[in-house]
């Protein structure tokens, strides 16, 4: 069972609006055991979406459309696939009442342009949408279901929840695909590539692995398709526990968990509270570990010692460890560590200080260097790392190496 997806607008290709609508119907078609073949962003031009559905239409049993279906000028979505699909615009009377009705509630002025989202193509099947003034639209034609929707991410997955996955799920005899995410930090991508060379020669034929590396984190993601699916699950099995086997100092996760997650985990579990001091991450580790629902638990608090004084007056660095091994040492990093540890009265308290950039290196400390210092009752261990040039990522990357090391020091006691 194959399908695309395509999104119709132009703010999607210049940027100004960032497309979740396909990776959501992407998730819901593959846990249905779709293979989500293509997807594809187009103008709102008559000729590209005319084009692109004649070159879809035979080749995919499902094709998901959103965009264009609002009230104005540049929606041209509707006349588009009444063109295609060689029909005409009709007005919906359940449809009309249905906006009025949702108008008159919010009391709200309807205009000729309200009226006109009731307008369907006369061949179509209206699907009803709830959550706003624009139906979804569905068509066959070649062997391929087409179902168009509004581009408004909640009035979407209304409309998929309410109509399209529930007929997806009766016309199609689903074969299992099941993702499994082992999550790994630590190595670079061609490297873990190499040291898995056997483990993906010896993969079962119903097994694909794939590579999703992102800010020093590659997310190793196991597919598995076949019609058997407690076969499937147990092939999974097997294989999770060979790379446990493999790369056992690698892997900190399952699924889609985080370094901030995994950690406030095992802070709750053993009844453990944590604290940061940050300079150049500037607060970003204290954030993303109160991110997560329940921090409160075990997050107490950050000290940002952006300027040298913080961290003397604040943090109890001396001024010779200062002017001895600079700002940017291990050994500035420890004491803030355990300033803070001592300060904020917490089990675990990490600390950085580095050069994100783009200006402010040397030939000693070029952009991108940063020290991480982890103290907690056995003691304080710290490391130095070097990253890129670009300030955004490297604030990033910065923070998700200080919490692979506070993860790598709760989990070694």
């Amino acid at each position: 069972m194959k399908a695309q997806i395509i999104t119709i607008g132009d703010e999607l290709l210049i940027g100004q609006t960032v497309d979740t609508n396909s990776a959501w119907m992407g998730s819901e078609l593959s846990s249905l055991g779709f293979d989500v073949c293509r997807r594809i962003s187009i103008h709102d031009l008559r000729l590209d979406i005319l084009d692109v559905l004649a070159e879809v239409s035979g080749k995919s049993d499902v094709v998901l459309i959103t965009g264009g279906l609002g009230p104005t000028s540049d929606d041209i979505t509707k006349q588009t696939l009444c063109e295609f699909f060689k029909t005409k615009l009709v007005t919906d009377h359940e449809v009309l009442d249905m906006i009025e009705e949702m108008y008159k509630q919010r009391n709200w002025p309807m205009n000729e342009n309200n009226r006109r989202q009731a307008e369907v193509p006369e061949a179509c099947r209206v699907l009803k949408n709830r959550a706003g003034t624009a139906p979804g639209i569905w068509f066959e034609k070649d062997k391929t279901i087409f179902v168009s929707m509004p581009g408004v991410p909640h009035e979407m997955k209304h409309i998929m929840n309410e109509h399209i996955l529930p007929e997806l799920k009766k016309r199609f005899s689903s074969q299992a695909i099941i993702h499994k995410n082992i999550m790994t930090y630590g190595i670079g991508e061609a490297s873990l590539a190499e040291i898995l060379t056997g483990f993906e020669e010896t993969l079962p034929k119903e097994l694909k692995l794939a590579y999703l590396p992102a800010s020093g984190i590659i997310k190793l993601r196991l597919t598995a398709t076949g019609q058997d699916k407690r076969y499937l699950n147990t092939i999974m099995t097997e294989q999770i526990k060979k790379l446990y086997t493999t790369i056992p100092e690698l892997i900190f996760a399952e699924d889609e968990e985080s370094f901030e997650m995994v950690i406030g985990n095992l802070l709750k579990e053993n009844g453990k509270t944590i604290s940061t001091a940050e300079s150049c991450t500037g607060g970003r580790i204290a954030s993303m570990l109160t991110s997560i629902p329940g921090s409160s638990q075990y997050f107490k608090g950050s000290v940002i010692a952006y300027d040298n004084s913080i961290k003397t007056d604040v943090l109890g660095v001396s001024q010779e460890i200062l002017e001895k091994f600079g700002a940017v040492s291990r050994e500035t990093v420890e004491k803030m560590a355990e300033g803070a540890r001592s300060l904020l009265k917490t089990d675990y308290a990490v600390a950085t200080s580095g050069i994100a950039g783009p200006d402010g290196g040397n030939e000693l400390k070029p952009v991108g260097t940063v020290c991480i210092a982890v103290s907690s009752p056995s003691g304080t261990i710290s490391e130095k790392r070097r990253f890129g040039n670009e300030r955004i990522a490297n604030i990033n990357r910065f923070s998700i190496a200080a919490l692979h090391l506070v993860w790598r020091q709760i989990t070694c006691q």
